[in-house]
């Protein structure tokens, strides 16, 4: 008959922490999304990949497997470190993950184009008044 405190390795696993998490808990943990609903709406949706794979909210990670999804309008590629026991600081969350150098690449050529984008934008001598903003928001279609 074993007793409560010899099971196995579960004693090794509680040191390190937990060996594997759903894929929507890992991504709201580390902080890749604001909300686990919204982690597991992306995961639902087709646009979160381990391996290489399609998977579902309830698809374990672990440490070593490669995680993408697209970001914005860029797609964000991850290598899973460790799995977090709670969703803690950022500082915390950060170590979790190692974004892939491509991916950084990506993210930073992005931001330098939006960056030059904004630069080369028009802008008006003053502020638009009442109608002018009405107009604006008309012509965006947010009216």
């Amino acid at each position: 008959m074993r007793s409560g405190n010899d099971s196995g390795d579960s004693g090794a696993a509680d040191e390190r922490g937990p060996g594997a998490a759903r894929i929507d808990r890992w991504l709201f943990g580390v902080r890749l999304f604001k909300s686990r609903s919204l982690a597991a709406q992306a995961v639902n949706g087709g646009k979160v990949h381990v391996n290489g794979a399609r998977v579902r909210p309830s698809h374990s990670v672990r440490p070593g497997d490669l995680v993408t999804f697209n970001r914005g309008a860029v797609d964000f590629a991850c290598h899973v470190a460790a799995i977090p026991e709670r969703r803690g600081p950022a500082k915390a969350a950060s170590v979790c993950y190692t974004e892939t150098d491509a991916s950084r690449e990506r993210r930073e050529q992005h931001a330098q184009r939006m960056h030059l984008a904004a630069a080369m934008t028009p802008r008006p001598e003053e502020r638009p008044d009442k109608h002018q903003r009405r107009e604006l928001r008309r012509l965006r279609g947010r009216d």
